[in-house]
Formats: C-alpha cells, structure tokens, sequence
C-alpha cells in the first residue's frame, strides 16, 4: 500500500551576502532608523547584486534542504518554484533543476507572490497524496529589490532578497494536519506589480504593446487592515480542519512582513511571544521566501523539533492568503 502522507524532512535557505541597513536608506529617501523600525520591525535588508540571481539563490537553499532530507537531487520527482521574481520570465524552475542536478524532477514556477510558500506546500502534497510523486522539492525565492523604487519611502525600506526550500516526502502519516487558502480579487489593486506598455503599430492597423513592469505600489494601510483580520481567520480554518486547538501550536511562523502584523495576529490568537518566529528585522519581506528561510533558520538554531506542530501562514498581493499546520519531520 502506497504511503499517501506527507512530512517534510528537510530544510535549506539562502541569501545575498550583501546587507543594506535602515541608516544607509536615509542617504537615499527621508526616513530614519527609528521610523522604519518602530512601524515595520526591519533594521535591515539583503540585496541581490546584479550579478547574482534568482537561481543561484534557490539551488543553494534546495541543495541545504536535500541534505536536511538524507536524499540526493536525483531523489526527487517535482520541483516547484514559488517566485513572482523569476530569471526569466517563461519560468526559472527548470534552471533550478539544471543547477542542483534533479535529472529526474519535472519542474515549473507557481506564482501567488507573498502566499507563494503556502500555496506551493498545499499544491506539493496533493501530488504525493493522490500517489502521483514521492519526493517533492518547494522553493519560495523572490529578488524584490529589481522591483522597487527605491525613491519611493513606503515600499523601498520594505522588501529583501532571498530563498528558501523544503523536502516533502511521501509518509506513512500525515504530517500536514490541515490547511486553508483564499483569494479576494476585488482587493487586487491594493498592492501591484504591474505591466505598462505604449501602444506600438507594427504595421497600419496592427497595434500591440511594448513595454515592461512597473515598481512596486502598495496602499500599506489597506493591506495591513487586511492581514491583521484575515491571517487569524484562516488560521482558525486551518485549525479546525487539522482538530487542534491553538494552545497545542508549537510555533506561529507567520510571513514575514511587518512586526506590527505578526504582533496582532498572535495576540488575536492569544498565542504567547515566546512561540512566535520572527526574523525579519534581519531580512526584510523576502515575499515567498521568508516563511522557509525563518523555518530554516529555527530548525537550524535548534528551536524547531521533530514532531513540533508549526501553524503557517502566507498574505499578500491577489489579494491571497493561505494557513497551514504540520507538524516538523517524519
């Protein structure tokens, strides 16, 4: 009888070596430390350089997270890329493949910006559920900074580079204990990442458009009412669905935005501060990387341990927002 659980087994993160602190933002817009870090909980920021990309972050995270596993890349079946900021953009998964060497893992980009990670675990473990795959490999990467104005205050203190990845592995119990996803497309214009192209005519009567995406705009204030009702809801679904209740979480890792959220959402759920992961003061929104690379770092500093339940949650651009709770290893 086939194994039609999942655990995930192993993780792996990865970020640029280059740091960019609140006080050097000051050189570039007016602003100051204490500003960013009183309403945001961020006192700094990795940043891609230019010669650095998308998939050398992303394979150097999934060949940690292959290792945590005790697999080889040769083990896995389907690789999914959680990126709204690919190399190229038919796709960057299978540049992953190439570079990590997972000869026999089919592999494509799932996009779901801030909720990419969530949204990519749930999508991960019903292909090793319905028997289709066995080991799966999920990255949530971004590289923002290409994508911010950085003379635009609101957004440009905001964002940060990097990936993160997990191994999911079919098992003989279910290690995702239960999950919830949604999305409001009516809120879509409260945080863009848009395409603008002038109108060009190739030949009379013949026009297409020509152009290419525009920074980051975002109505902070709309997104933050957003998350801070929302997040605790679906959490609650996710709850339900898994039959816990809150007090039996182990750990609340929320995506990494802004303090302000991750403080409401936990005193909401009455979970103390001591069982809440934070790390974004270090990096910033790295988007669909920053769940993986704070599990990857509490797993590594010991904190995170097998069979500790983990409740999770992604929000963001869509406007989406996803929860789900398991429980860490086999």
């Amino acid at each position: 009888m086939q194994n039609l659980g999942i655990a995930i087994t192993g993780s792996g993160s990865a970020v640029p070596k280059t740091s960019l602190h609140n006080q050097e933002l000051t050189q570039l817009v007016e602003t100051s430390d204490e500003w960013i870090s009183t309403r945001t909980g961020i006192r700094q920021r990795r940043l891609a350089q230019p010669t650095e990309s998308l998939t050398e972050l992303a394979a150097a995270a999934s060949r940690g997270a292959i290792s945590a596993a005790g697999i080889s890349a040769t083990d896995i079946d389907l690789i999914l890329l959680a990126t709204s900021t690919p190399d190229d953009l038919f796709g960057t998964a299978c540049k992953v493949q190439a570079a990590i060497e997972a000869t026999q893992a089919v592999a494509f980009d799932l996009t779901a910006a801030c909720s990419g990670f969530v949204f990519g675990l749930v999508t991960a473990a019903q292909y090793i559920k319905t028997g289709v795959y066995q080991n799966v490999l999920l990255i949530g990467g971004d590289i923002l900074s290409r994508w911010v104005d950085w003379q635009d205050r609101r957004t440009c203190v905001l964002f940060g580079d990097g990936a993160g990845a997990v191994v999911l592995q079919a098992n003989e119990s279910d290690r995702l204990l239960g999950f919830a996803l949604k999305s409001d497309g009516t809120q879509n214009h409260h945080l863009n990442l848009t395409y603008q192209g002038n109108s060009q005519e190739i030949i009379p009567n013949v026009n297409v458009a020509q152009g290419t995406y525009q920074p980051i705009t975002m109505n902070g204030k709309e997104v933050y009412r957003f998350a801070a009702q929302k997040v605790p809801e679906i959490i609650d679904k996710a709850l339900f669905q898994a039959q816990i209740t809150v007090d039996q979480i182990d750990w609340l890792i929320l995506h990494q935005a802004n303090q302000r959220i991750i403080d409401a959402v936990a005193e909401r759920l009455n979970i103390p501060d001591h069982k809440v992961i934070s790390n974004l003061a270090n990096y910033g929104n790295t988007s669909a990387a920053s769940i993986p690379i704070a599990l990857d770092e509490a797993v590594r500093q010991g904190k995170i341990k097998p069979n500790d339940i983990i409740a999770t949650s992604g929000f963001g651009a869509g406007l989406s927002w996803g929860a789900a709770i398991f429980q860490w290893g086999k």
